[in-house]
């Protein structure tokens, strides 16, 4: 190797105060799903700034900035729409302000995700600074409505504009660790159907709650004996919402919906894991329907691209490249092994890699347990490692990986 790790890893501290400030006006610009518009044309400014070489936004939203034309396609992700704030009682900081204490910046989402645009950006300039692209055509992907349908924007970049990188980097927050995978997830929907009558009188109706009831104890006993896999851990289920219909509060239900939040470990299918449910006696005895629900919520273009609510479980193998290319530019840079483990939560990889075959490895500023909590943060001091690593990654990738 050729180039100088710690003239990179300097140069990436003095780029600190940048990112900072580019992460606070990102904060600053509330961006929930589907209300992404003006924190895309945020980051859309900041990769001109530092000289990208093409910069397109996609009709879904998506903004991909270029830098380099090698053979080589590889791209990071970050998504960059954030959830809500919740109850503002619980915030101890303006949520959308990036407050700066010392090495800290708060505000809805400093570590899930806009910390890893920031030094995805900033990587950019580094690969620039110092010519790191050589054989490799780099990508910054900053996606939209994640939060809303996570892997929803990658599967319109690969299907609709035909973009299939040789390996992608997840920047969500990792605390600096790699991440070779994740469980995956599923939307899954119960009703139960009754007949209304006037409450005075209940024995001449059918009431769709009643009928939800043993379901629901039945699904919290399921939740105890699902499958287990040694490096994902457990899958699991919990009942997320819960619906009636009624024609008033003077009368017997007849309509009962839950809403199921199904985490699924290796090995195990959204086939069988709706079965699961159909196979419970209290489902059967009431003759409950059991769905997978469906997105198609519009694009903050537009633009409506439904899918089913089913996000595939993912594992990269650890002797894979692209781990072992995060593993090695870790080590060249920072002079210590990096651990290397998984998400709890999900992330896009759950159409890249899960549904696509696209291998990807996960390394980002920030923290997962702050993700949607209140008072989130994250570090400049990881947003200043992070664009090392991602600066550094295509050239170690093209010079150790692709001979």
């Amino acid at each position: 190797m050729d180039i100088n790790f710690k003239a990179i890893c300097k140069k990436a501290e003095e780029y600190k105060p940048q990112m900072a400030k580019f992460l606070r006006d990102m904060i600053a610009i509330p961006s929930e799903s589907c209300q992404e518009e003006k924190v895309i044309q945020r980051i859309k400014e900041e990769m001109i700034k530092v000289g990208f070489d093409k910069i397109d936004i996609d009709p879904m939203g998506n903004i991909l900035g270029y830098i380099g034309t090698g053979k080589h396609l590889l791209a990071f992700d970050a998504h960059v729409d954030t959830v809500g704030v919740g109850d503002m009682t619980n915030w101890k900081y303006e949520p959308y302000k990036g407050a700066e204490e010392g090495d800290i910046i708060i505000g809805r989402g400093a570590s899930d995700q806009e910390g890893g645009m920031a030094s995805m950006v900033y990587a950019g300039k580094i690969i620039k600074d110092f010519s790191l692209a050589k054989d490799a055509t780099v990508l910054m992907v900053g996606t939209v409505q994640e939060e809303d349908c996570d892997g929803l924007c990658w599967q319109y970049i690969i299907e609709k504009s035909k973009i299939r990188p040789e390996f992608v980097v997840s920047t969500e927050p990792t605390s600096l660790r790699i991440y070779r995978g994740h469980r995956g997830r599923m939307e899954i929907k119960v009703t139960t159907r009754g007949v209304s009558c006037h409450g005075s009188a209940p024995e001449r109706g059918d009431n769709a709650i009643y009928k939800m009831g043993p379901i629901i104890n039945e699904l919290k006993a399921l939740n105890e004996h699902l499958s287990y896999d040694e490096f994902l851990g457990k899958g699991t289920l919990t009942i997320s919402e819960i619906f009636f219909s009624s024609p008033s509060r003077c009368a017997v239900a007849d309509g009962c919906t839950i809403s199921i939040d199904r985490r699924l470990t290796d090995g195990e299918t959204w086939q069988s894991a709706i079965q699961e449910i159909k196979n419970l006696p209290a489902v059967k005895s009431s003759n409950a329907e059991v769905t997978m629900y469906e997105y198609s919520k519009p694009a903050y273009t537009g633009l409506v691209y439904p899918t089913e609510c089913f996000f595939p479980t993912w594992v990269l193998p650890s002797a894979h490249p692209a781990c072992k290319t995060a593993v090695d530019a870790y080590k060249k840079l920072f002079n210590q092994n990096p651990v290397v483990d998984k998400w709890t939560f999900s992330t896009n990889g759950v159409s890249i890699m899960g549904r696509y075959g696209i291998p990807v490895v996960g390394f980002g500023p920030g923290h997962e347990d702050q993700a949607h909590a209140p008072n989130e943060r994250t570090w400049k001091s990881e947003l200043v490692k992070a664009a090392a690593m991602y600066a550094v990654m295509p050239y170690v990738y093209t010079t150790e990986y692709c001979k």
